[in-house]
Order: structure tokens, then C-alpha cells, then sequence
């Protein structure tokens, strides 16, 4: 067995207070807990090397009225070994410790799945650009099986997965949905749409018809807006304007148009978009209420 690595005493103080450091903050995470100042999930979403490195454990044990018993009980129903630490959790264990734990007085509210969606040209884009600089909400990157293009980022454009493992996240039922298009997979990955709800964030998917019939089944909480064009013609000046476009493409583009706006009693609620700030308030106003 080779040898551990001969450390300096300047390398061995910086590990010591590494150390040190690590330890304070698992310490404040746990008071914060405690005290009722942040949910348990709001620590397992919080990205520091020292919180993931925590065992999950000490995290659940700290929750007022749990202790270490009733902890460990928790954690063997779901399928958590004593030594699990938070790095190292599962969606569906996530999934179980929210459903064990939701109904404590320390949980942030759930932030509601809100899917967007209608016909190609319709400004969907633009109505999502805009959420993206308002705080209380979280656009949605979904993944897919294509190669980068240009100055494209992982985790901020897409997620670039690969086929094997695309096709592993569906056999783990790890999408909330999934297409393939020209040859190539797209889909939303579960688990960070879930841990930003958690995080009390009202999440937007932008995504086809198809897509969000799948979220429906998967998430029936889930609301669905339907996008419309003002009227018919407006949506074919706007599809017809591309002018590399050939006579067989704008065809095809307006009757998929035609097919998508026939689902639009499908959804929660049809927003017109005839003007982008008023449709964008109303979709504002539905997405962060209470109920409908």
C-alpha cells in the first residue's frame, strides 16, 4: 500500500483550517434547523462541499421533535443507509424524505411546475426570457443527446448527456419528459426541477404539446398555459416571414401549427398573446398564486 502523500506545515495548517471551517458551517446549518430559520431541504440543496459532505443523518436528526431514533427509523423506510451522505441521495429518496418530512412546520412551500407551451412563433421565448430575471422563478434546462454548438455552456443552455446515458436516465425513470427530434433526444431532467421547487422556486418548462401531455401524466399538479397568436393570420405572417424557408417547409411549419392549436383546450388556461407585458402579467399572477 503506497504511502500517504508527505504534507508541509503550511499544506497541514490550511487542511487543519479547512477543517475548521467545514465544521462551523455543518454546526450553523443545523442550528439554522433547529431554530425553524430554513427547512432541511433548503441544506440539501445548499451547493458547499461542506453541507454535501454531511451525513444525512445529523441533517434529519437536527429537525425539531425528529432526534437520531426517529431519524434512523425515517431513513431505513426509505431505503438510506446511516453512513448516506447528502451528495449521495437519490431522487426517489429525495422523493421519500419530502413526503416523510413535508408536513413539518420548518419546510419552505413548494414552488409550483408551471409548463409553457403552444404553437411555433407564438413569443413563447420571449415570455420566458423575461421570467428569467425575476427571483421568484427558474427556467427549466433540459438535456440532449446532440454535440454543443458554439459558445453553447453545460448546465446553462442544455445539459449535453450521451446516448448511453440519456438512455439510462429513462430506464430510471429520471425524466419528466423526453422526445427525440431529428435524430437527437431532448428531455427534462427531474432532479434539478425538484430541488429548485424545493428551494421554494416556481420552475418554467418550455416545452412542446407532447411534452407537456407527458408532465401532465407525471406531475398532475403540474398547471399548463397554452400561448395563442392574437388570430390565425398573425401566426402565418409570422411563420411565412423567414425567407430562406422553402414553399414544403413553410407547409409543413403551418400545418404542425394548425395540429398544436388544436390542443389548446387541453390546458390549464389559454393566455392570448397580443401584447407581451400584459400576457406576461397574467402568467405572472396565475403561476405564483395559491390555487386557482
Amino acid at each position: 500500500m503506497p504511502l500517504p502523500p508527505k504534507l508541509t506545515t503550511a499544506q497541514r495548517l490550511a487542511a487543519l483550517e479547512k477543517a475548521k471551517l467545514a465544521r462551523v458551517e455543518r454546526a450553523e446549518i443545523k442550528a439554522r434547523i433547529s431554530s425553524c430559520e430554513i427547512s432541511i431541504f433548503e441544506a440539501i440543496n445548499d451547493q458547499r462541499d461542506s453541507i454535501q459532505r454531511m451525513k444525512i443523518l445529523e441533517l434529519i436528526s437536527a429537525v425539531p421533535g425528529i432526534g437520531k431514533i426517529r431519524a434512523e427509523s425515517i431513513m431505513e423506510r426509505h431505503n438510506i443507509s446511516s453512513s448516506r451522505r447528502i451528495a449521495g441521495l437519490g431522487i426517489h429518496q429525495r422523493n421519500g424524505l419530502r413526503g416523510e418530512l413535508s408536513v413539518s412546520k420548518v419546510d419552505t412551500p413548494l414552488g409550483n411546475l408551471i409548463v409553457i407551451s403552444g404553437p411555433g412563433g407564438v413569443g413563447k421565448s420571449t415570455i420566458t426570457s423575461a421570467l428569467r430575471s425575476d427571483p421568484r422563478f427558474w427556467v427549466s434546462v433540459s438535456a440532449t443527446t446532440r454535440e454543443p454548438r458554439l459558445g453553447e455552456k453545460d448546465g446553462v443552455d442544455y445539459f449535453f448527456y450521451s446516448e448511453e446515458k440519456f438512455h439510462s436516465m429513462i430506464e430510471g425513470d429520471e425524466f419528466l419528459e423526453w422526445a427525440e427530434f431529428a435524430g437527437n433526444r431532448y428531455g427534462t431532467p427531474k432532479e434539478p426541477v425538484l430541488k429548485m421547487r424545493e428551494l421554494g422556486k416556481h420552475v418554467i418548462l418550455e416545452i412542446e404539446i407532447a411534452g407537456a401531455r407527458q408532465v401532465r401524466k407525471a406531475e398532475p399538479s403540474a398547471r399548463l398555459y397554452f400561448i395563442s397568436p392574437p388570430d390565425w393570420n398573425e401566426l402565418v405572417r409570422r411563420l411565412t416571414s423567414r425567407g430562406t424557408d422553402s414553399p414544403e417547409r413553410r407547409a409543413a411549419r403551418l400545418a404542425l401549427a394548425e395540429e398544436e392549436m388544436a390542443a389548446a383546450p387541453e390546458f390549464d388556461r389559454v393566455l392570448v398573446n397580443d401584447q407581451v407585458d400584459r400576457v406576461l402579467g397574467t402568467l405572472i399572477s396565475l403561476a405564483t398564486s395559491e390555487a386557482e
